[in-house]
């Protein structure tokens, strides 16, 4: 007999809902609704899905119970500054609206009767309580306002209340639909922005520091020229101008070779700055809504982990951590991926610089201090199935090894384990790496071993 595992989740969903389907059948049976009130119900649901303009909705809002039940309706909805203003109105539902006697400005959060006139708070959708609309303070929208409340009997005022209910809901999905279309216009404007204001400009830095070290190599031909005079003249005659110019000559070599290593170390932050700048804002991540890689055949020693590894060595000098052997790990033959550099050297990035806050110092069983990572990389025949291998790429780290309980939520958006101290973080480097590792089609694990802790991704070859 083949035994199916049991989704207990899945499970007490299910359940969960087959019994809010029961409790809703009694609900409407409970609620003897007429057949005209099913139909005003029904009716309005079809053409709130049918006019998407606001103002149609509005005027769909109080139409139905005019048109139904020949009652005058009013639409309050609450303003941006939380303030109480007439939407529409059934006597006039576009342009001017007529004066109300019965009009309100204050919200009440059950309904009431005010002046023949019957109030019902139009109250938000909870689950969209958090989303990224304007909700006023305890979730209602409005007041729906019906006129000639002494006509309505006990049974009408309970249809009013889930006819509301249902504006209500209608309401909120629209403002929060609109919200979302304010958002994705202004990130269409922001990425045309990014692109003519800090993209394009960027470019011109590559020019300027082309400019700068060409002067650099100036003055450094400069200073070799004056040291060859001064020798020249130096060996012909012991002349004592030229023995004071030497001490300057000297310091001019030693500040320009400073300033040669200075520009270096400038350029090489540009230009992974730069990378990762056009990489992150690149407008296709925008237009899809998810990262877009732009796979090339790169040697991935030379144009992602040595620039990164490079980056990262002050900061893991400063912090006494070595580097065993300076990617002995990985062959000096060349190692060729089909990835997107930007994104694939940021996933390198995040794992030095967890490297950086993470390393700690352990103990051989001699008793002998050690503190260092390592970076390397490893083969793997058929990885992806058969003829299709892989390529594992690792980065080791000596410190306490991370417990096992904590292992499976390593790459999960925003955890952060029990190890982090006082290091800052946000929990979502791993998480990212994970993302564009997978978006490669490759995957990414956590080993423990002896000495400390071993993050790796596998890329196909």
């Amino acid at each position: 007999m083949n035994l199916q595992p049991v989704d207990c989740f899945g499970e007490k969903r299910a359940l969960k809902i087959e019994k809010r389907i029961s409790d809703k059948i009694k609900d409407y049976e409970n609620y003897s609704f007429t057949q005209l009130q099913d139909c005003a119900l029904k009716t309005f649901f079809d053409l709130a899905q049918e006019f998407e303009d606001q103002r149609d909705f509005y005027a769909i809002c109080v139409m139905i119970p005019k048109v139904f039940y020949n009652l005058e309706c009013i639409l309050h909805l609450v303003n941006p500054d939380g303030n109480l203003e007439m939407a529409c109105h059934s006597e006039q539902l576009y342009g001017t609206f007529p004066e109300w006697s019965g009009g309100t400005t204050e919200l009440f959060e059950e309904q009431v009767i005010l002046n023949d006139s019957f109030f019902i708070p139009i109250k938000a959708n909870m689950q969209l309580l958090s989303a990224p609309a304007h909700t006023p303070d305890k979730g209602i929208l409005g007041m729906f306002e019906i006129h000639s409340a002494s006509e309505l009997t006990d049974h009408m005022k309970l249809f009013y209340k889930k006819y509301v209910n249902r504006i209500g809901f209608q309401l909120h999905n629209r403002l929060v639909t609109e919200k979302n279309k304010e958002h994705l216009r202004f990130i269409k404007s922001l990425v045309n922005d990014i692109g003519h204001n800090v993209i394009v400009p960027n470019m011109y830095f590559s020019l300027f520091f082309r400019r700068m070290k060409g002067k650099i190599d100036r003055a450094e031909a400069v200073g070799n020229e004056m040291r060859r005079r001064l020798d020249a003249v130096g060996t012909a005659c012991k002349d004592s101008v030229a023995y004071e110019i030497r001490p300057l000559a000297e310091e001019l070599q030693y500040v320009n070779g400073s300033i040669e290593e200075q520009f270096q170390q400038i350029l090489s932050h540009y230009e992974q700055t730069s990378l990762f700048l056009e990489t992150l804002l690149r407008r296709s991540h925008f237009e899809e809504g998810r990262y877009v890689i732009e796979p090339k055949v790169i040697d991935f020693r030379e144009k992602v982990i040595r620039p990164q590894l490079n980056r990262y060595l002050p900061r893991l000098e400063e912090r006494g951590i070595t580097v065993d052997n300076q990617l002995s790990g990985i062959p000096d033959v060349e190692i060729t991926v089909v990835a997107d550099v930007g994104l694939i050297s940021q996933a390198y990035a995040n794992l030095f610089s967890n490297a950086v806050k993470y390393t700690r110092e352990v103990y051989d069983d001699a008793g002998q201090p050690y503190k260092f990572i390592a970076v390397g990389m490893e083969s793997l025949q058929g990885y992806f199935g058969e003829g299709k291998d892989g390529i594992k790429f690792n980065v080791f780290s000596t410190g306490r090894r991370i417990p096992p309980e904590e292992t499976p939520k390593l790459f999960k958006e925003g955890y952060r384990g029990n190890n982090v101290e006082t290091e800052y973080g946000t929990g979502h480097g791993l998480q990212f790496i994970k993302e564009v590792v997978e978006l490669h089609g490759g995957v990414v694990g956590y080993e423990p071993t002896q000495m400390g802790n071993n993050f790796y991704f596998i890329l196909p070859k």
